[in-house]
């Protein structure tokens, strides 16, 4: 297949691993970086040896760019896949999709009237852990699927992260942060949701930043620390997922446990591709299972090299914009149930991804 030229907007702290893992997809050809701050593109771009580093606005009027990968601070997603869309570009976009619904419904609108993809972080669930999990579901290994739960439990970015303020700000916090890997592999594994409701709270109105860069700046939150999630799905099952960044000692609970009429399923961690998947049969012992398919390792990416793959073959790419912005309207469901006190209806649904091949059919 003729090669997908694409053009990475944001040259932060993500986006190392993206110029990375994007020089090496045999679907992509990576041509240019660009940055508000242009010293930042150039730097990349000759890391990478780019031959193209420019502006937001050059990088949009460069007519060989089919694919914008948006990585850009998650209040600027919306602006900078419209400006895209409106160049006549496909955008994958790191996640959230947006931070508002309205934006979302906005960014798929323009991509519906303009015939053009949107995809969006996170694409983790495209990894060998996940993937085979869905195996295991589909192949009836758990019996008929119950419940799910789900936990993303620790003390905060500030403590590592150079410049954490955003995860503190209105779009921020552990469920917008961490909430889409969670959300997307209940998606994958379990199928659309049709009602959420929760509770939220802000612990600690004022963070301080121990990380060297910015170490003793106070940060004020803005959005909730700690949320409790219920899922109803449209199967059936019934999800929770708990999101904090308030429990300074971390959690032993397990990362994502499916429970099914014949058995339970240990999900790996949803943040990474592979890990170990454990399955318990009713009446059984636990028993770790092999990864039936690949892309174990950091694969970042791989959300933009299956929608290179579908622009030319024609196909469906599997980090679809729909399931996003479903994702999307779940968190924020989520946070208004609390503030509300009931449960909140999903307008949108989504089609669960098809799988990935397994390691079997990729050998043959």
């Amino acid at each position: 297949m003729n090669k997908v030229k694409v053009g990475i907007v944001g040259c932060g702290n993500i986006s190392h691993i993206y110029f990375t893992n994007l020089k090496n997809y045999p679907e992509i050809d990576l041509v240019a970086a660009a940055d508000l701050d242009l010293a930042r593109a150039q730097q990349r771009a000759e890391e990478f040896g780019l031959a193209k580093a420019y502006t937001v606005d050059q990088l949009m009027a460069d007519p060989e760019i089919e694919i914008v990968v948006n990585l850009t601070i998650p209040k600027a997603h919306a602006s900078v896949c419209l400006q895209a869309l409106e160049a006549g570009k496909h955008v994958y976009v790191e996640k959230p999709i947006v931070v508002t619904r309205e934006e979302g419904k906005k960014v798929l609108k323009l991509a519906e009237e303009k015939g053009l993809r949107v995809a969006s972080a996170p694409e983790t669930f495209l990894g060998g852990g996940i993937q085979t999990c869905r195996k295991l579901i589909d192949d009836g290994a758990i019996g008929t699927p119950i419940s799910a739960a789900g936990f993303m439990i620790c003390g905060g970015h500030e403590s590592w992260h150079p410049d954490p303020e955003f995860y503190y700000e209105i779009g921020g916090g552990p469920m917008f942060d961490m909430g889409p890997y969670y959300l997307t592999a209940f998606v994958t594994l379990l199928g659309p949701i049709r009602r959420v409701t929760g509770s939220a709270v802000i612990s600690y109105p004022e963070r301080t930043i121990t990380s060297e860069k910015k170490k003793g700046k106070k940060i004020t939150v803005e959005t909730p620390t700690h949320l409790a999630g219920v899922l109803d799905f449209q199967n059936g099952a019934v999800g929770t997922l708990i999101t904090s960044f308030d429990a300074s000692a971390g959690t032993s609970l397990p990362n994502i446990e499916i429970h099914g009429s014949a058995g339970t399923l240990l999900v790996p961690d949803p943040n990474g591709f592979g890990g170990t998947v454990k399955l318990r049969p009713a009446g059984g012992e636990w028993e770790e299972i092999a990864l039936t398919h690949g892309h174990t390792d950091n694969n970042r990416g791989i959300g933009v090299a299956d929608m290179a793959r579908a622009i030319r073959d024609g196909g469906q790419h599997r980090a679809s914009g729909a399931m996003a912005y479903h994702v999307l309207e779940a968190m924020h469901g989520i946070h208004d149930a609390s503030r509300d006190g009931k449960h909140y209806t999903m307008e949108s649904t989504c089609e669960r991804p098809e799988p990935m091949p397994a390691l079997e059919t990729q050998t043959k």
